[in-house]
């Protein structure tokens, strides 16, 4: 796509917005509306307004292509410096960064300003299963590599993929390859092959097994967040078991590189009085998200780590060259 498409379209989308609104904020949704990207941006920009964070509403732009790539492209070769631009973001788009699915893109030509809640990921087996714990089955696995399989609703290579890897390695076990994996069509088809016994668990997110849990189809041997999740306290971390890792479908902002840094703290502020509001809170319980609040540098360093992580893997894996 041409630079006269991406301003053809960009300008599309500002059209009758008014003189008032067109000096707002903008946060661009790298995706169609209705989906994660499009939540983060209408949910924190609206309540970045309603708590006087902001003076004027966000201007949310729907910029949908290449999984994310289209927006992060647009956002380094156009907007390098455009104080007023926020950018929503998840884990898919570090894991993007990571396998080189942006044409060349890297993580850092912008900056991650922060997250501020987060699907997490868990682990879990069928009821009926012998793993009472992560650890027996990280022994089982370490025991026999080759034998026992996971589920997932992503392709191989994909952020349900990577996290039992990053959970066997810091387990220390370094053979990955060796990991058997079946991707599958969405978290439901997941938990449908591990509760049938096709395979020995189930890799995913919270929000994807509550029904299960609920109706006693499986177990959670392991949530991947730093702490407990409210109103699933039972769960265990995986951190807690001994395996230090902390695997989230993450909700935050990216912004352009070239602003300076008082407008980064900017951000990282406004961010931060989102994620303390009431609003917040009440917005993560009804959309099932996890508190997962790391704002400013702390973010910027934890999503370095986890792309240079997931570009290790990826490689090990043949994901990658």
């Amino acid at each position: 796509m041409t630079n006269l498409t991406f301003k053809a379209l960009v300008t599309g989308a500002m059209l009758g917005l008014g003189a008032t609104a067109a000096q707002a904020a903008e946060c661009i949704a790298p995706a169609n509306p209705g989906g994660g990207w499009d939540f983060t941006c209408r949910q924190i920009g609206k309540i970045m307004h309603d708590i006087g964070a902001v003076d004027k509403p966000v201007q949310v732009t729907n910029m949908a292509g290449a999984g994310g790539g289209l927006a992060f492209t647009h956002v380094v070769s156009e907007r390098g410096e455009d104080a007023d631009l926020i950018v929503a973001a998840s884990s898919a788009t570090s894991t993007r960064l990571a396998q080189n699915a942006y044409a060349g893109m890297t993580a850092d030509q912008v900056r991650f300003v922060g997250a501020i809640g987060a699907d997490p990921g868990v682990i879990v087996v069928g009821k009926d299963s012998p793993y009472q714990s992560l650890n027996d089955l990280v022994d089982a696995i370490r025991a026999e590599p080759g034998k026992l399989a996971f589920a997932g609703g992503s392709a191989t290579g994909g952020f349900d993929h990577l996290k039992p890897l990053m959970i066997l390695q810091r387990a220390g076990i370094n053979d990955v390859r060796a990991i058997k994996y079946i991707g599958v069509d969405g978290g439901a088809d997941a938990i449908t092959q591990t509760v049938g016994g096709f395979t020995a668990a189930m890799s995913g997110d919270m929000s994807e097994i509550v029904g299960f849990l609920k109706s006693g189809d499986v177990r959670a041997l392991a949530v991947l967040t730093e702490e407990r999740v409210p109103g699933f306290d039972d769960i265990p971390t995986a951190k807690e078991q001994g395996i230090d890792v902390v695997a989230v479908n993450w909700r935050g902002l990216y912004i352009p590189k070239d602003v300076s840094d008082e407008t980064f703290n900017m951000w990282a502020e406004r961010l931060q009085k989102v994620a303390d509001s009431d609003e917040w809170a009440e917005a993560m319980a009804a959309n099932g998200l996890a508190p997962f609040t790391k704002v400013g540098g702390d973010f910027q360093s934890y999503v370095d780590d986890v792309v240079a992580e997931i570009r290790t893997l990826s490689k090990e894996i043949g994901v990658i060259q």
